[in-house]
């Protein structure tokens, strides 16, 4: 058992295996801490999908770096990890959401990232299977990409111990030193680890880390579902993703067959406080015919899903962590010397888990990221909020994670 650490990370999902890879290539000392076995959560459960144009000017700067590094993963880490550039297309059913789409085109431009509108004629030549009703507006995204979600932590966690991080499945933080300057030490069943900076990445359960470090932590674990059927003729990985802004549906190619999940409007929403000890994501109770009504809600535009010959080969789900304003939470908790959090992912943190985790070893190592981080930092949600508000307005934000106004639109 390690005895000292320069750093510990809680968690070796995307986010926190992210870290610890970036951390441990800065020179420092650092341990995984994870309840689990290591990226085992709901990282692999994620459906893997980029989209570089975001909310604001920063995130955009985020994803895009994002998707710069999960282009070069193999060659950086030593890796596998599938990477298909298949591009995107959007896809507006109301005047309101094609006015958003010309803010994105522009916003995207701006960046420096390839998007324009194309034709519903132009968007079914590439993406066969699209009905040509209902649709208002397009555009098109040739440089996103989608990934083996399962791949991505493990290959962090495993190129991170290459180069010298110990890595402790079966293994929670089970409290913490604090010290009058802060952070001295993690509790874990099998010792404590001297340290003087903990990074809490501990998915559904990084508010109860958050509360053990004596701070408060604005996020609702909340269940995201999705299927991928069983092979179907015609169907290949050239196929973009596609996303359907007012009823929050994303569809993509996967193994021969079709990738659906989406954004319900009341999604069950979890405290982990009252999960028992042994609780595993895997054991999550899961709701096939939630993803059957937005199938629905798209039948103009996707009728594949609606034909007999359908069947699902694979139906999972995660336990994604959602803020108030559905971004990232990111950085230094506030009023915890040497404590960070990387939480908030808001269901779409993987495809940006390595710009995150680049930047928090900058912020730790340097004093400061690189990239601009402060439209994710946990300052912004300075004061206490009722809990009963709290999970309302990250329900709210779930339930229009497409619309500008949800903040992040990823996944």
């Amino acid at each position: 058992m390690i005895v000292s650490a320069d750093v510990v990370v809680v968690g070796s999902g995307a986010f926190g295996a992210s870290a610890a890879y970036h951390l441990v290539r800065r020179g420092l000392r650092v341990a995984v801490l994870e309840r689990a076995a290591l990226a085992s959560q709901t990282s692999p459960r994620a459906a893997g999908l980029t989209s570089q144009v975001r909310a604001t000017p920063a995130l955009t700067t985020l994803a895009r770096r994002a998707v710069t590094k999960l282009a070069a993963f193999s060659d950086e880490t030593g890796q596998p990890l599938r990477f298909t550039q298949s591009g995107a297309l959007k896809i507006a059913r109301t005047e309101r959401d094609a006015e958003q789409l010309a803010l994105e085109v522009t916003r995207g431009v701006a960046a420096g990232i390839p998007i324009d509108f194309v034709s519903v004629a132009e968007a079914r030549r590439r993406l066969p299977i699209l009905g040509e009703r209902g649709i208002v507006a397009i555009t098109w995204s040739p440089t996103d990409c989608n990934v083996e979600p399962s791949e991505l932590p493990l290959g962090y966690c495993r190129a991170a111990e290459k180069l010298g991080a110990v890595l402790l499945p079966h293994t929670p933080a089970t409290g913490f030193e604090i010290g009058p300057r802060g952070v001295e030490g993690v509790r874990t069943p099998r010792g404590t680890i001297a340290t003087r900076a903990v990074v809490d990445a501990a998915g559904a359960w990084a508010r109860l880390v958050a509360a053990g470090l004596g701070a408060p932590l604005p996020v609702v674990p909340t269940r995201h579902q999705l299927l991928i059927t069983e092979p179907i003729p015609g169907v290949g990985p050239e196929f973009p993703i596609a996303r359907v802004i007012d009823v929050n549906v994303y569809v993509r190619h996967e193994r021969g067959g079709l990738m659906l999940g989406g954004y319900e409007p009341d999604p069950v929403q979890v405290d982990a406080a009252t999960l028992p000890p042994a609780f595993d994501v895997a054991d999550l109770p899961l709701d096939l015919e939630v993803l059957w009504r937005l199938a629905r809600s798209v039948r103009e535009q996707f009728p594949i899903f609606q034909e007999p010959t359908i069947r699902v080969a694979e139906h999972r789900g995660g336990l994604p962590t959602l803020t108030m304003d559905d971004r990232y939470l990111v950085g230094p908790l506030p009023g915890v010397a040497g404590a960070w959090v990387m939480s908030g992912c808001c269901v779409g943190g993987l495809s940006v888990s390595p710009a995150l985790g680049e930047a928090i070893a900058e912020w730790i190592v340097d004093g400061a990221p690189a990239l601009d981080c402060s439209d994710i930092s946990p300052a912004r949600f300075a004061g206490p909020i009722d809990e009963a508000a709290l999970r309302e307005r990250c329900r709210h934000a779930y339930a229009t994670h497409y619309r500008a106004s949800g903040g992040a639109p990823a996944r």
